[in-house]
């Protein structure tokens, strides 16, 4: 399943370098700014993580394709009555875009996204400092999919500038956080999603 969807993403690049001819590799790094959805009952806040990453572009003309890979880190902060702490969660994500360039300067992308979680670090006042009783990353879902688009700037040469959002359709824990924070069976599910705001600056050669 895993190659099929690796696949799919694939399919559409290689059509279009057959129709375009026309390729370019660049560089790009920055800020993340990310929190999860529906988490305000646990006082959900910003995190400040960071992008970086390579990226294949196809096409010059109006309409274009663009192929990333990105090591991405994100998360967020909490606090409530009980405690207080974060969540880091480290990334390896494959972004597939269709870009339309408005003028030679700006260009608008949109498309889709996949990652699979690394690792993660849970940093609160309730973690041991064992990482074997501290190993929380069995209760997330290892695989993260959903939207992601935005618009770049290229004010000289291949220097380029843009920002980015991304939104994730994948529940961030699996069943096994749903059946250990559930206490009976009317407890809500955990519904929390990845919500991450890209700003980077690169180059194209």
């Amino acid at each position: 399943m895993k190659k099929m969807l690796f696949l799919s993403l694939l399919i559409p690049v290689i059509a279009f370098s057959q129709k375009s001819g026309s390729l370019g590799i660049g560089l790009k790094f920055g800020p993340n700014f990310s929190d999860v959805s529906n988490a305000s009952s646990f006082g959900g806040s910003n995190r400040v993580g960071f992008n970086a990453g390579i990226f294949l572009d196809i096409g010059k003309k109006l309409i274009g394709s663009r192929t990333e890979i990105l090591y991405s880190q994100q998360g967020f902060n909490y606090s409530n009555d009980s405690t207080k702490g974060s969540e880091t969660h480290n990334y390896i994500a494959l972004a597939q875009l269709i870009v339309v360039n408005i003028t030679k300067y700006v260009q608008v992308q949109a498309g889709f996204q996949t990652g699979y979680l690394l690792n993660v670090k849970v940093d609160n006042s309730q973690t041991t400092g064992i990482a074997s009783v501290d190993n929380v990353l069995k209760y997330y879902n290892r695989f993260d999919y959903g939207f992601t688009g935005g618009i770049e700037i290229h004010p000289y040469l291949g220097i380029l500038v843009g920002a980015r959002y991304n939104l994730s359709f994948s529940n961030l824990y699996n069943q096994d956080y749903q059946n250990l924070t559930s206490g009976n069976s009317s407890s809500p599910t955990v519904d929390f999603k990845n919500n991450v705001v890209q700003v980077f600056v690169g180059y194209k050669f």
